[in-house]
Parts: C-alpha cells; structure tokens; sequence
C-alpha cells in the first residue's frame, strides 16, 4: 500500500482521529473527566440508621444516623451493606443516591 506498512498506517490513522476529536473538543476530555469526578453521595431514607463497624448484622454498631442525612460513600456494596467513605458500612437498602452522584 503505497510502500507504507499496513500497521504503521494504523497507527498514524488513529493517532490523527485523536488528535481531530482533541481539536474539535477544544482541548478538553470528552466527557470522561465529568463522570470520572462524579462521587457517591446517600441519603439515609430510615427513620434511625445503625452504622456498623462491618458488612454484617453481626458487626458491633458505631454510630446512627438520622433520615435526610447526607453522606459520602463508595460504590462498593457487599452482603446488602454499602461501604461508606469513612470505612463504616450502613444496610444499603436504608440508603439512596443523591440525584447528582454516582454510586453503581
């Protein structure tokens, strides 16, 4: 093919429609920075919710909190308890996603 190697012209095809996209977007990311900076923030929907110091029923509580509280967590959930930021777990189903975060 015009004495170029296929894999070479592969690879300066790709390497220009990154560059045009880079260009066309002013600069910026597309769209991945956002989502990527989007964390996971609950809210307690339960009237008192137990704040234990494990994913179990069985694990000592260290806390409550109250409904409408407000929390930043992670998205990690394991055996029906959400890992909240601090390293404390909460029962997740007490708990829901603030409409501006991203908790899957």
């Amino acid at each position: 093919m015009f004495g170029i190697p296929v894999r070479g012209a592969v690879v300066a095809g790709v390497l220009a429609a990154a560059g045009l996209m880079y260009v066309a977007n002013d600069g910026r990311q597309l769209g991945l920075e956002e989502v990527a900076n989007r964390e996971c923030r609950v809210t307690v929907i339960a009237d008192i919710l137990n704040v234990r110091s494990g994913p179990a029923d069985t694990q000592p509580i260290v806390a409550t909190m109250r409904r409408d509280a407000v929390t930043s967590a992670e998205r990690r959930v394991e055996n029906g308890f959400r890992l909240l930021s601090d390293g404390r777990w909460v029962k997740d189903e007490f708990v829901t996603p603030t409409s501006d975060s991203d908790c899957s």
